[in-house]
């Protein structure tokens, strides 16, 4: 049985990129924001903007997956 990929896999693929692109530049922006903090908030804040992109994921891919 051969199942093929709905709409929704093309849809939430463009999304993902769309998320990473967008989080990036929003990192980027803040890291000229924290630039002059202290290295432990530096550290922090590349910690949390490297982490934090991946929660918007899992409702994503969930519906994804979702069948109609």
């Amino acid at each position: 049985m051969r199942i093929e990929p709905s709409w929704r896999t093309g849809v939430g693929m463009a999304l993902i990129l769309l998320l990473i692109v967008g989080w990036s530049v929003l990192a980027v922006t803040g890291a000229a924001w924290v630039s002059g903090l202290p290295a432990l908030v530096q550290a922090l804040y590349y910690l949390l903007a490297g982490i934090a992109w991946i929660l918007p994921l899992r409702p994503l891919i969930r519906w994804m997956n979702r069948r109609d």
